[in-house]
């Protein structure tokens, strides 16, 4: 049986999401500081879009 990536279903690239949720858990950031961070980097993402990663992928990526 073949192990699927938890991030197929998403067009984003996997890297920003790393990246995001890596900012967003790691350091004391707020989620609009996030998104203006990756806004900075030319990533356009919502602070909704951070949220909803973090929470779904925060333990994946931190674990």
């Amino acid at each position: 049986m073949t192990k699927h990536s938890p991030f197929r279903y998403f067009k984003t690239i996997v890297e920003v999401i790393r990246l995001m949720v890596m900012l967003y858990a790691r350091f004391p950031l707020f989620l609009r500081n996030v998104e203006e961070l990756l806004h900075e980097r030319g990533i356009d993402v919502s602070h909704e879009a951070v949220r909803f990663w973090g929470n779904r992928f925060g333990p994946m990526v931190l674990g």
